[in-house]
Formats: structure tokens, C-alpha cells, sequence
């Protein structure tokens, strides 16, 4: 017998309303920096906001307009000051590629009917944090070859990764405890249905915070994390 889904019908329109913004979101962003010509110093940071839009939708404009828009002339976004606004954009990587590897690792493991002990879940959080390392990383190393203030020399490769796993084991413990939540309480949307997509956004949310205690002491230290 199929139990009843727990997801209630109104939370269809929500979802709906919330990935439309989110996608116009990421347009503006994405449009105020390319064709408004307030280009960062590399173009991971312009990806990192612009994937933003994805799971914060309107909420990241606002964020991306206070902190990370630049002049007409490149000149950088405003500078790691240590403050709590510092650390939440040094969580925007992370979420970002949170946000992009649910793209790819959702209807990747559909297609190929990927499943451990039944669910598809599983590969689903696998094959997105193996993602999501690789993705910080590659930002870690990318961004860190720019000029910060009080950073004089780029990320090693062993650095880079060490600061993404840590990032992502603590962003997990939220982002999968989010998931299960769902999971066991029969809350799970096919990945077919908009509410599944703005459940994954909020589950990114709930990741940022639980993330946020270890990217904060990253940030800490003179060699790791990158803020956006």
C-alpha cells in the first residue's frame, strides 16, 4: 500500500513562486554583472554570487547589491572585515555549489537508476558531496591567486581540499540531516515535482547554518576560505 505523501498541496504554488525567483534572481545577478560591466577580479567570484540567486532567490540580490557588487571600474567588493557579514559570504561557495551539484547529481542518478538499499537518495548525497568538494576546492585555488588583505600567498592544493571537506562535512550534517528528515517522515517529493527542488533549496539553508561554526574558524585561520 503507498502512503500518502505529507507534503501539503499549498506548498506547489510556494515552490513554484520561489524557483521562478530564483532563476530571475541568478539572471539579474548574472545580467548587473556581465552586461552592467561590474566584473570582479575572477570569475569564480561572479559565479559563486550568481549561483547564489539559486537557493537564496530575491533574498541574494539583496545580499549581492550590500556586499558583493562591484564599480563600473573592477574595483573590488567590499573587504573581509572578520565580521559575521564576512563569514556568511564565505559560506555563498558552499552553498553555491551545493545548489549547482543538486542540478547534476539528481538527474544523473535517475537516469542511471543508481540505488543503495533501495533509495536513491543515497547516491544522491554521495555523488553530490564528492561534487561539491571538488567544486570548493577548485574555488579555494582559483580565488586565493587573487590579492587579499592579509593574504599573501594562494592556497595549496592540500589546503584547498582540506578546507572543502571540512566545509562540506559540516554543511552535511545539516543538508543531510534535512533530507532524512524527509525521508522518514514521508516528506520526500519525486525529484519530478517543483517541491522536491524548493525543499533541496531550504535543505541548503539549513547546510549554510550548520556550516557556518566551521567556515567562521576557516576564515579564522590566515590560509583558508575564500570569501565570494
Amino acid at each position: 500500500m503507498t502512503m500518502e505523501s505529507a507534503v501539503p498541496a499549498w506548498l506547489t504554488p510556494v515552490a513554484w513562486t520561489f524557483l521562478t525567483l530564483s532563476v530571475l534572481s541568478a539572471a539579474f545577478i548574472a545580467a548587473d554583472i556581465y552586461l552592467g560591466r561590474r566584473r570582479h577580479t575572477s570569475v569564480a567570484n561572479e559565479l559563486v554570487w550568481i549561483a547564489s540567486g539559486l537557493y537564496l532567490g530575491p533574498f541574494a540580490i539583496a545580499f549581492y547589491l550590500s556586499r558583493g557588487r562591484t564599480s563600473t571600474s573592477s574595483a573590488p567588493a567590499g573587504e573581509s572585515t572578520g565580521k559575521p557579514a564576512d563569514t556568511a559570504v564565505a559560506l555563498l561557495p558552499g552553498g553555491g555549489a551545493s545548489a549547482v551539484a543538486h542540478l547534476v547529481a539528481v538527474p544523473f542518478v535517475v537516469a542511471v537508476g543508481w540505488t543503495i538499499a533501495g533509495l536513491a537518495m543515497w547516491p544522491m548525497i554521495i555523488l553530490i558531496a564528492v561534487l561539491v568538494v571538488i567544486m570548493v576546492a577548485v574555488y579555494e585555488r582559483v580565488a586565493s591567486s587573487e590579492p587579499r588583505p592579509g593574504h599573501a600567498h594562494r592556497l595549496s592544493v592540500g589546503a584547498a581540499i582540506g578546507a572543502a571537506v571540512i566545509t562540506v562535512v559540516a554543511f552535511d550534517i545539516g543538508m543531510v540531516g534535512w533530507m532524512l528528515l524527509l525521508h522518514f517522515n514521508n516528506a520526500m517529493p519525486a525529484v519530478t515535482e517543483s517541491t522536491f527542488w524548493f525543499l533541496m533549496q531550504l535543505g541548503v539553508l539549513v547546510g549554510l547554518l550548520t556550516g557556518y561554526p566551521a567556515v567562521k574558524w576557516l576564515l579564522s585561520r590566515n590560509q583558508s576560505v575564500v570569501p565570494a
